[in-house]
Order: structure tokens, then C-alpha cells, then sequence
């Protein structure tokens, strides 16, 4: 009979089903909340249902991460288990890459195709009799209907915030890089000095971009309701800096179990994991900074 030194099946859980409903009400209460700013609703419950769900998330992660910890740390996870969990993140962070190409093709669709045509570019049709001098440019500050949808003033341009937050997450993939060597060298000194830097300027780049986001929406006219600029521009910003935030989260708690003592050169999956999540999405940042700011 197989132990768990060759593959260690865990006992049924509830965490599963609190992490379904969670995520069900945490998107609920999101979509929500923008159909009623949309509607101009100053009553909405959007913001409560989705601060609920944030916290069954939160419990989620907590309880499950933690019991996983747990169970590594009482030594029942084999070789076999780690390349589990490798297959596993792989194909996590695969399943985001799809999430933002979808993001990413919506984009290009809009700029490449329905804008130009929309514009008048090839058969006018329905287009045309419904907006005659409608002329197509991106990006877009003179919507079909500006009644409607109100275009922005102008954009952020790329060479402010933008590029300063570029600055700070390809440096915080070097950091995290240097955080990751030094523990497969046992120095753990400059492990924990290396990544507390990265937390540091995942927390610096989540605060320059709320920055900017107010700035947009103060200033600028640019918003979610402001057209297609603006819902392309806040829905793969928006995203990414969710993906920032969590992140952060987790580099944080790597950075509470390092100064716990945790991980070393033989047993660092959780950090190594951690890590791969980092360089994502800061590989998806340098995307967004070329389309969304600058092309």
C-alpha cells in the first residue's frame, strides 16, 4: 500500500467550496458596483457584497496556504508531490497568459478592426448613416457618441507615471532574482534584504498607479464610462494591478516564512513559486506599457 513517502493524498476539504463562493460573490458585488455607477445608483450594495467576498477570499487563501504549509513543513511531500505542484503552477500561470491575450486581443480588435470600420474604412453601411462624420484615430477622444459615453480630455502619456512604474517592477524582477539566488546559497541575510526590497516596490508601484487612476479620473475625464479608450485602458491596467496586489501579498507572506525561518536551497517551491508568479506579471506590465501607453 502506497504511503506518503510516494504520494501524499490529502484528507477532503472545505476549502474548495468556501474559495467557489467566495470568488461567485466576490464578482458579483464587482459587477454590480459598476453597473450601478453606470446608472448612477448612489444606493448600491456592489461595494459590501464584493468587501464580503474579498474577505471569504482572504479567509480562503489563509486557511488553505497555511494547511499546505503545514503539511509541508511535517515532511509529507515527495518528489513526486513537488513536480505536482510545479505541473500545477505552470498551468496557473498559463491560464492567466490566456486571460490577458483575451484582454489583449480585445484591444487589437477594437484598433485594428470595429474602430476602422466604424470609422468609414471599407463598406460604410450602418456605421455611416448613423454617424456620418465620425472620424476613426486612436486613441479615441471623440466618441461616435459623446452624449453618451463623454471622451477624456486627453491620456496620461506614457513617459510619467507609466514609465516610472516600468522602472519599478523590471526592477523589482532583478530584486527578486537576487532574493531567489541568495536562498539557493543559504545566505539568508540578503534573502530577506532582497525581498523586502521587492515588497517595497510592488507596494510603490500599486501607489504611483492609484495616483494615476486618480489623476485620470479627476483631470482627465477618463474613466470607465469615458468609451472604448477607456474601458480597454482601465480593464488590462485594472487587472494587472489586481495580479500586482496579490503578488505583493505573496512575496509579503514568503517574506514573513523566510524570517521564520522557512525554505532552503533543497525545499523552496513555495518561494520559487512565488517568484514565477512576480516575473508574469511584470512581463505583462511591459505589454501594457508598449500598447496600452505607448502604441
Amino acid at each position: 500500500m502506497a504511503t506518503h513517502e510516494h504520494y501524499y493524498v490529502p484528507a477532503q476539504s472545505k476549502w474548495p467550496i468556501i474559495a467557489t463562493v467566495g470568488m461567485l460573490v466576490t464578482v458579483f458585488g464587482l459587477a454590480t458596483w459598476f453597473n450601478d455607477l453606470k446608472a448612477a445608483r448612489p444606493e448600491s450594495h456592489g461595494p459590501l457584497i464584493f468587501f464580503v467576498g474579498g474577505l471569504m477570499v482572504a479567509y480562503m487563501l489563509f486557511g488553505w496556504f497555511g494547511t499546505v504549509i503545514k503539511e509541508s513543513r511535517s515532511g509529507l511531500y515527495s518528489a513526486q508531490m513537488d513536480r505536482s505542484f510545479r505541473w500545477g503552477m505552470s498551468w496557473f500561470i498559463f491560464s492567466e497568459v490566456m486571460f490577458f491575450i483575451a484582454f489583449f486581443g480585445a484591444l487589437f480588435y477594437v484598433r485594428q478592426v470595429s474602430g476602422p470600420a466604424l470609422g468609414g474604412e471599407g463598406a460604410k453601411g450602418l456605421a455611416h448613416m448613423l454617424w456620418p462624420t465620425f472620424e476613426w484615430t486612436w486613441p479615441l477622444l471623440n466618441n461616435p457618441d459623446s452624449k453618451l459615453f463623454p471622451p477624456p480630455k486627453e491620456v496620461i502619456s506614457p513617459w510619467g507615471l507609466p514609465l516610472l512604474n516600468t522602472v519599478l517592477l523590471v526592477s523589482s524582477s532583478v530584486t527578486v532574482t537576487i532574493a531567489h539566488h541568495a536562498l539557493k546559497k543559504g545566505h539568508r541575510g540578503a534573502l530577506k534584504l532582497w525581498l523586502a526590497i521587492t515588497v517595497l516596490l510592488g507596494c510603490a508601484f500599486l501607489f504611483f498607479q492609484a495616483e494615476e487612476y486618480m489623476h485620470a479620473y479627476r483631470e482627465l475625464g477618463l474613466t470607465l464610462g469615458s468609451g472604448i479608450y477607456g474601458a480597454t485602458f482601465f480593464m488590462l491596467t485594472g487587472f494587472h494591478g489586481a495580479h500586482v496586489t496579490m503578488g505583493t501579498i505573496i512575496l509579503f507572506v514568503m517574506l514573513m516564512r523566510v524570517m521564520r525561518g522557512h525554505f532552503d536551497a533543497d525545499h523552496q517551491f513555495g518561494f520559487e513559486a512565488a517568484s514565477w508568479y512576480w516575473h508574469f506579471v511584470d512581463v505583462v506590465w511591459i505589454g501594457l506599457f508598449v500598447f496600452v501607453y505607448v502604441l
